[in-house]
């Protein structure tokens, strides 16, 4: 199954990357990591993650409090958020 990202949500990954980066060397290399391993349990059970309304579910990061938000149609997982958790809840909303 292909991913797909809005381009919101890639540039909430590119902030996210950035600001790790700054924090200490090779952190944002880490979250990114992390990133990765959570989009590829996505893709092998993209069914499996907490549903948050009726087509759109959230997959925690490991280690950083970040959710991807993402929902599945028949033809690829579209990414709508990767939103930090303790900030503006829900804002997404509404992509």
């Amino acid at each position: 199954m292909k991913i797909y990202f809005l381009e919101i949500a890639e540039k909430e990954l590119d902030d996210a990357f950035e600001w790790y980066e700054v924090q200490q060397k090779q952190l944002g290399k880490q979250f990114i990591n992390e990133l990765e391993a959570a989009i590829k349990r996505i893709i092998a059970y993209p069914e499996y993650n907490t549903l948050i309304d009726s087509e759109i579910r959230r997959c925690l990061i490991k280690r950083f409090p970040y959710g991807i938000f993402y929902k599945v149609n028949s033809e690829q997982i579209v990414i709508i958020a990767v939103a930090h958790l303790h900030r503006k809840p829900n804002y997404w909303v509404g992509r």
